[in-house]
């Protein structure tokens, strides 16, 4: 069976302006006092007043608490081969069951923004890529691959048998993050679940286990927030400032 599509609900102007970009928007729906400002009139301009619906309050019919009054039903995005992922440069993010959806847009936004080549989930105990999720990532789940698959463990192994390390972020890690010489390697960056970490299983299929250097007696940094320190770490390290 085909692995069913994401992102056929986007809400939010930034999120949906993306959408409309690639030509995903099937159904437009707007809010009627919002419609002559401009960056709404524009995304009516692109997708065509045949396919836009106004309605009084675009929080009727959002999963959102804030659609800023747009909402836009899309052909859904397919995602990536797992094999496909392991490319020369791969800078690959690896998350292990988050299930918060914001966590998981702000991840792939500093993944789009930092040059990474791709996002593993699994569809199992995870957050869906949800309008939530397609709202925090502002447009970067639009352009970043992303593969969806049945077991995180598992896909480290895959990835690895195609020679890309894997390098796992916990508190607990025997390495710090920062200078880590794998990060000039096609590497696959874990992040594990918020509140818990990585999982035993995941960890064991980390070829290193590195930590962020914090303060003693400091609360372990949100899992967007780490996430974010590493993808820029491989940045840094493979492009270092001139």
């Amino acid at each position: 069976m085909a692995p069913a599509g994401y992102g056929s609900r986007v809400e939010g102007i930034h999120a949906v302006a993306a959408a409309v970009a690639v030509g995903r928007v099937e159904r437009l729906t707007v809010e009627r006092k919002r419609r002559s400002r401009q960056e709404i009139a524009g995304l009516i301009n692109a997708v065509g007043e045949a396919r836009t619906v106004y309605v009084d309050d675009a929080r009727d019919i959002a999963d959102t608490e804030a659609p800023q009054g747009v909402v836009a039903d899309c052909a859904p995005i397919l995602p990536v081969e797992l094999d496909s992922m392991a490319i020369q440069n791969a800078a690959i993010i690896v998350l292990d069951h988050l299930e918060d959806p914001q966590n998981v847009g702000a991840i792939a936004r500093s993944a789009a923004a930092g040059g990474c080549t791709g996002l593993v989930m699994s569809g199992r105990r995870s957050a869906p890529l949800s309008a939530a999720a397609f709202k925090a990532a502002a447009g970067a789940l639009e352009r970043i691959p992303v593969a969806v698959v049945g077991s995180i463990p598992d896909a480290l192994r895959r990835l690895k048998s195609h020679d890309v390390w894997a390098v796992g972020l916990d508190r607990g890690g025997d390495q710090s993050l920062f200078g880590l010489s794998l990060f000039t390697e096609p590497v696959a960056v874990v992040i594990g679940a918020e509140g818990e970490g990585l999982s035993e299983l995941t960890a064991k299929r980390c070829d290193v286990v590195a930590s962020i250097p914090m303060a003693d007696e400091t609360e372990s940094l949100n899992a967007s927030v780490s996430a974010a320190l590493a993808i820029f770490e491989i940045m840094r390290v493979r492009k270092p400032l001139r």
